[in-house]
């Protein structure tokens, strides 16, 4: 049966058990009474609500708090161990693979290191194949309550309906991969679990809005800094963020080669990877044969060393002008998009971290306007190196919550064994 706005009962149903369940997620634990006009429900259509997802095994009871004279009023909390998530995140130097229960804590983490070349597209998805297999033989996992696969990629994420999940990563060497298509054709894991891909900024993102720096805040920008440079606009018309290519606006008319092909675009200097050979380039000596991390960590040693010990001049003035490209970069999305917060996370960003915040804010101040510049503030993200793969699980909690908790149907008991026998196969001796 329709209402009169077109919305069938089925569709009102769904839609008040997501307003309950977003909101025990984010502000739980509630009361009944607190959940009213938490969602805007009358208290009928709570208890029922509630009931319902009692019975679905999706709300706990978190204990009690007294009431002003009544009785004591029990509260509610999505139960955590109602689902399971699983994040990739396909970084610059490895694949990381993490398996969440439904309040995000860690169960299982495998990383797959990756060499220079490493985006081989086979290589990458032979990693996120077994990572998933490893993570999900793990003693806290329970696969019939899988929600889904979230996977953060470099690149544009381009949503096909034939071909699923596709990526263009022009940095990478990746030409239209039909990514999910990929992942999906040789998976042990039923059709029913969704694999979720979006770009790699994007899920870092969303993952500071919910659970980090960001809260709060309705316009924001996050930035990822890593090899290269990328961004997640987040205002209230793009709610779970748009991942903008920061890293290839043009910053300088025939400068430095990026490694997309164009020159001068901010990457080519901001990035870690043209960090690290701008310091190679100027005299500078990295250490040879280590990942970017160790090398970038080695920079940093070089330009600021301990008190006494002279710094190494062509470091130290190359992470300075680094610094002024980064200001430079931000204050065009400080002129454009006029964002409450700017939030810096990615691996290089957080090893940079403080001691290279005084001087971006001070340089994003001077390129940018001054009113909106004045309304900003710039900081780190408060995730760690584990952004990306936690925005990735979000993609599945999202849909899980769009849904009103509804979960993929779970394999039947006779297919269980033969499932698990498959995820071992994949993890390699």
């Amino acid at each position: 049966m329709a209402a009169r706005n077109g919305r069938t009962v089925r569709d009102l149903r769904r839609g008040n058990r997501t307003a309950v369940l977003q909101r025990l997620y984010f502000d739980g634990p509630l009361s009944r009474f607190e959940l009213g006009p938490a969602t805007g429900l009358s208290s009928g259509s709570v208890s029922n609500v509630v009931a319902d997802l009692i019975a679905d095994g999706l709300v706990e009871e978190a204990g009690s708090v007294d009431s002003d004279g009544g009785r004591p009023r029990t509260l509610l909390r999505v139960a955590p161990h109602s689902g399971q998530m699983i994040g990739v995140d396909v970084g610059e130097t490895r694949v990381r693979v993490e398996l969440f229960d439904l309040a995000l804590t860690e169960l299982a983490r495998v990383e797959r290191p990756l060499s220079p070349q490493g985006y081989d597209v086979d290589v990458i998805t032979g990693h996120i194949r077994e990572g998933i297999a490893e993570v999900l033989t793990a003693p806290e996992a329970e696969p019939r309550r899988l929600l889904g696969v979230g996977v953060g990629v470099p690149g544009i994420v381009e949503h096909s309906p034939d071909r699923g999940a596709v990526v263009h990563g022009q940095t990478i060497g990746w030409d239209a991969v039909p990514l999910e298509r990929l992942l999906r054709s040789a998976s042990p894991l039923p059709d029913e679990v969704p694999y979720l891909i979006d770009n790699g900024a994007k899920t870092l993102g969303q993952a500071e809005m919910w659970f980090g720096a960001g809260r709060g805040a309705r316009n924001a920008v996050v930035v990822l800094f890593g090899s290269g440079v990328g961004a997640c606009l987040v205002t209230p018309e793009v709610e779970h963020g748009r991942a903008v290519e920061w890293g290839h606006l043009t910053v300088r008319v025939r400068g430095r080669r990026c490694r997309c092909g164009a020159p001068g675009c901010l990457e080519a200097y901001a990035g870690a990877e043209s960090l690290l050979a701008r310091w190679r380039e100027e005299g500078g000596r990295p250490p040879g044969d280590t990942d970017e991390e160790t090398a970038l960590t080695a920079m940093l040693a070089a330009a600021y060393p301990p008190e006494g010990t002279a710094p190494d001049p062509v470091a130290l003035a190359v992470l300075e002008e680094t610094a002024e490209y980064l200001g430079a970069g931000l204050s065009d999305l400080i002129n454009l998009f006029q964002p409450e917060r700017i939030l810096i996370g990615g691996w290089a960003g957080l090893q940079l971290g403080t001691r290279f915040l005084p001087a971006v804010r001070r340089h994003a101040a001077t390129y940018a306007l001054r009113y909106p510049a004045d309304k900003v503030s710039i900081d780190l993200g408060r995730l760690g190196p584990d952004a990306v793969t936690v925005g990735a699980a979000i993609l599945p909690l999202a849909e899980f919550f769009a849904s009103g908790g509804r979960r993929p149907e779970p394999a039947a008991e006779d297919r269980l064994p033969a499932w698990r026998a498959a995820l071992r196969e994949r993890i390699p001796r």
